[in-house]
């Protein structure tokens, strides 16, 4: 059983180290399925927050953010068979599943009853899993990923969590036919993906923010095809019945029922953004117009590497603030505000080497 161990990682919450030299050996060796990988960078997600504050009132301290992971493999395990040492690999969300249910099968294993996620989880032995907010992880090999040549590390770790969260809906909802009007409500750290995707897809984008400010980037740096902003009355009656999707990456509590009034008749509306409290749907704009609403949650381990592919192949990555490890708390508070353009990501190699 692998275990998720790391040598000086930040637990945010309480601004203290975890030393993995503390613990037995056994926890952070490698078995025979196992591959051993130094951490490079790791992106900085919405979620990491949710949990270091226990938002969402699971957190299990002491806990170890990070699921972004891009580094080299040290060591690998005598059956492992799809990586070699030397190699540049990531680890995203989870790490462990029970490789046997329907989901598993079909390779959805983020859908697996038992599902085990890179941090704040534990094995089926009790073990608990650490994330990437450290120096080094132990992961089967089954939840490891291969990383594109070209794609950079830096800009491509957020993909491992952001990237698979906007793409799998995509691919699923049928949200990826050329010419087709995608609208993405939010321009985050999930959002500005979405918005590079459905332009790889050949959609016509639009960005629905509550934050005019945010028109130039949208369009001039990002590349969507207009700007919707919620608080103008008159854009928004103009904008009604005219997109065929919506993929929404909003955190916050928001009203559900303008954003289904801008789908057209057999409108998509996809949400993927984790507000802490329960959203009011309204049923009638789904009724009348043969609507739908429905979620997604990351993707399979297969998925994420296609993803990973695709974004190789059409030069997508997020837009990233690189930070060292000793600026994690600074940059949680400064999460909290949204004041990133877009995806933190900790260099921890430079880091720890200084």
């Amino acid at each position: 059983m692998p275990s998720k161990c790391s040598t000086k990682c930040l637990n945010q919450t309480h601004k203290v180290f975890f030393d993995s030299r503390s613990v037995p050996r056994a926890f952070w060796e490698n078995g025979d399925e196992d591959v051993t990988i130094k951490i490079l960078f790791c992106g900085v997600c919405h979620s990491d927050l949710h949990v270091a504050k226990n938002e969402w009132g699971f957190t299990n301290y002491p806990v170890v953010p990070g699921h972004e992971m891009v580094g080299t493999v040290m060591k690998v395990g005598s059956d492992v068979k799809k990586f070699k040492v030397g190699e540049r690999v990531g680890v995203g969300v989870i790490v462990g599943s029970c490789k046997k249910c329907e989901s598993c099968q079909q390779d959805l294993e983020n859908y697996c009853p038992q599902t085990i996620f890179t941090y704040n989880s534990h094995y089926t032995d009790g073990t608990k899993t650490y994330g990437g907010y450290s120096d080094m992880i132990v992961v089967d090999e089954r939840y490891v990923l291969r990383f594109p040549d070209n794609l950079p590390s830096e800009g491509g770790a957020p993909l491992l969590c952001a990237g698979i969260t906007v793409y799998s809906p995509m691919k699923y909802y049928g949200m990826t036919e050329p010419g087709k009007h995608l609208g993405v409500a939010g321009l985050g750290g999930l959002g500005h993906v979405a918005v590079k995707m459905g332009k790889a897809f050949g959609l016509k984008v639009t960005v629905i923010s509550s934050s005019p400010k945010k028109e130039t980037e949208a369009i001039e740096r990002l590349g969507a095809d207009s700007f919707l902003v919620t608080s103008d009355p008159a854009k928004m009656k103009a904008a009604l019945g005219t997109m065929d999707y919506i993929i929404d990456t909003v955190s916050a509590v928001h009203p559900l029922l303008p954003l289904l009034s801008l789908l057209k008749l057999n409108g998509k509306l996809v949400t993927v953004g984790l507000p802490d409290k329960p959203l009011e749907l309204p049923i009638f704009p789904l009724v009348l117009g043969r609507k739908l609403v429905g979620g997604s949650d990351i993707g399979g381990m297969k998925e994420t590497q296609e993803m990973l592919d695709f974004c190789a192949k059409h030069g997508i990555t997020a837009d990233v603030e690189v930070i060292r490890m000793d600026y994690i708390n600074t940059a949680m508070e400064r999460l909290a505000k949204s004041d990133v353009r877009y995806r933190f990501v900790i260099d921890v190699a430079s880091s720890l080497s200084q």
